[in-house]
């Protein structure tokens, strides 16, 4: 009897020594589900974003910037220029851009400036040509106008159909002003001290504010966070109503953004 306990019991121990040793090698033949993960097998390619590319970067931390931006809004879609000059073949690269301005509404008043190339005194930038609207088409004009004011206005302008269309009006204070990809951003402080963020972006008719953010050294008065922790608040731009500037000097009030798009 206690033989045949004894070879019961062995068997049971190399059946169960047996079973282990199978799981193993099937684990190690790719038995079962599959990571994805082949050796020697090539990984997948990382889309890399683009980064920021500072537009007029002499101007970039020249001058204390102190307001918050306008921009103008929306609305009736931007009508193209009455009278301006006729797009040549390699597009806005090829047109003075003071022609270009007069034949602006708003622009015209900039035109009493001169072209300047370097910060510290009033005029026009250098245009700068970047692809706004990833269309394929001729990069977008960008023109950039500093006010005695100490106030900067940043104007686009765009070909459509064969014409010149200005797509986005912006005004601040010693604005910095960089491309990411094809969205535009604009970094400035607003007038309630925040360090102030505005992302615009092409939406086939316009450059849209797609994030405009404000991000707070100190906890202001009123909200949760603790005193001088940093507090950063948003809101979608879409909450808040346009409302003229009464302060602009050139032409046009434009409206005032406020908010965040998450």
């Amino acid at each position: 009897m206690i033989q045949t306990f004894r070879m019961v019991r062995a068997a049971a121990i190399a059946g169960i020594a047996a079973f282990g040793i199978a799981a193993v090698v099937f684990a190690l033949s790719g038995g079962g589900e599959r990571s994805g993960l082949v050796e020697g097998g090539r990984a997948s390619p990382v889309a890399l974003q683009p980064g920021p590319q500072k537009l007029w970067p002499a101007w970039y931390e020249s001058q204390s910037r102190r307001e918050g931006v306008r921009v103008s809004g929306g609305g009736e879609p931007p009508a193209p220029l009455a009278d301006a000059p006729a797009v040549p073949a390699d597009g806005l690269r090829g047109l003075d851009p003071m022609a270009v301005l007069k034949a602006d509404p708003r622009g015209r008043p900039l035109t009493r400036f001169p072209l300047i190339h370097s910060p510290g005194r009033p005029g026009i930038r250098p245009p700068v040509f970047h692809d706004l609207t990833g269309d394929g088409g001729p990069p977008e004009m960008i023109v950039a106008a500093d006010l005695e004011s100490r106030r900067t206005v940043v104007i686009v302008y765009s070909v459509r159909d064969g014409r010149i269309v200005p797509i986005l009006y912006t005004v601040g204070s010693r604005l910095a002003v960089e491309a990411v990809g094809t969205d535009l951003v604009t970094r400035g402080a607003a007038d309630d001290g925040a360090e102030q963020v505005v992302r615009y972006r092409w939406d086939g008719v316009r450059l849209t504010p797609v994030r405009d953010e404000k991000t707070y050294k100190n906890a202001s008065p009123g909200t949760s966070g603790a005193a001088g922790a940093p507090d950063s608040r948003c809101k979608p731009d879409s909450d808040s109503p346009s409302k003229p500037d009464p302060d602009s000097s050139s032409g046009p009030g434009p409206a005032k953004t406020t908010g965040c798009a998450p």
